[in-house]
């Protein structure tokens, strides 16, 4: 399931299973250290735009959606340290903070709802003696739980409103194909089926499109995606930061 990237022991929530578990904070994202980018919902385009460079991808246009480039390098977070810890002052996208938690589509033909909660059994901070409660001793959800199942919820109506998002700008045929090609010390990096929005033939549509995507919020996502392109420059930054360290310690050893 794609809606479980980083969950290692993902397994659905069970109010007998689990009444005595209990849930610690997360200390740190070590999780996510291994993931160069994430699924990104539109309505996070505005503030992921000011930091993280925002693209569509996948492998073909039919099936591409967006999501915040991370790093140059296959499975590496460039905006996480050693200790796990994000960088201060950078958005951290709704897919990264609904762990250790997720809402997951059942099987076809499965009862009840069409989403059930799911948990990552190997969070370290699971357990059954510290932390708050998932249940109370009666079986209802405690307002931690509860929280925590409010905001998947919410999650998954911007998915929702993002595939509406993702269905315009392929109707309009807005998409076209980009591959970022980057130059560090001698070596090539080739990023390949990623796709922006072409900003030509956004000019060209129609009048009463162009209401409609001003008026629902369209155009801004696809602006702030757009301005967002500038921050390649500052990951490759990231990355050449850590490539130094690096060499650094290299050097010590």
């Amino acid at each position: 399931m794609a809606e479980v990237l980083f969950y290692e022991r993902p397994v659905p929530l069970n109010r007998t299973a689990h009444k005595d578990l209990r849930i610690k904070g997360l200390t740190n994202l070590k999780f996510a250290h291994s993931v160069h980018s994430v699924p990104l919902t539109c309505t996070e385009f505005p503030v992921t735009a000011r930091d993280i460079p925002i693209l569509f991808a996948g492998p073909d246009m039919a099936s591409a959606g967006p999501m915040a480039l991370l790093g140059l390098r296959q499975s590496e977070n460039l905006f996480l340290d050693n200790e796990g810890q994000w960088a201060q002052g950078i958005y951290i996208p709704a897919f990264v903070r609904r762990y250790p938690f997720v809402l997951a589509e059942k099987p076809a033909g499965t009862e009840g709802d069409d989403f059930t909660v799911f948990l990552d059994e190997a969070y370290e901070g699971f357990n059954d003696n510290d932390g708050e409660r998932l249940f109370k001793e009666d079986g209802s959800e405690t307002d931690v739980l509860k929280n925590a199942v409010n905001f998947l919820g919410e999650f998954q109506q911007h998915v929702a409103r993002t595939r509406q998002f993702m269905e315009d700008l392929k109707k309009y045929d807005l998409l076209e194909p980009r591959n970022i090609r980057l130059e560090r010390n001698g070596n090539v990096l080739n990023l390949n089926g990623l796709f922006v929005i072409n900003e030509e033939k956004l000019r060209k549509i129609d009048a009463e499109t162009a209401h409609r995507f001003l008026t629902d919020g369209t155009m801004g996502w696809i602006y702030a995606h757009l301005l967002s392109l500038q921050n390649i420059d500052r990951v490759s930054q990231r990355l050449a930061q850590r490539e130094e360290t690096e060499a650094a310690n290299q050097t010590k050893n």
